[in-house]
């Protein structure tokens, strides 16, 4: 399955972020803006998709993808941090 490229659908974005942030950070910055995005759109889905054994929750899969989104964007934040440090240390 072909998808449409990153480089080319956030190119504005991506130029602008490297630019001020150099190449490694400002793609993170971008993937951390990608990884928001589809979180955002899970939580929607997690609305219509909710759990028959635990009423007001999505169901469990959408639980773990969303999880799974958020475990990485800390991960990737985390990386913005050290790449920061480098830069000031």
């Amino acid at each position: 399955m072909s998808h449409p490229s990153v480089f080319r659908d956030r190119k504005n974005e991506l130029e602008s972020l490297e630019f001020q942030m150099g190449v490694e950070a400002g793609r993170l910055a971008v993937t951390l803006d990608v990884l928001t995005d589809a979180l955002v759109l899970v939580g929607q889905h997690g609305v219509y998709c909710q759990s028959a054994r635990q009423p007001g929750k999505p169901k469990m899969d959408v639980q773990m993808i969303s999880l799974g989104i958020l475990q990485a964007k800390e991960l990737i934040a985390s990386v913005l941090e050290e790449l920061r440090g480098k830069q000031k240390g």
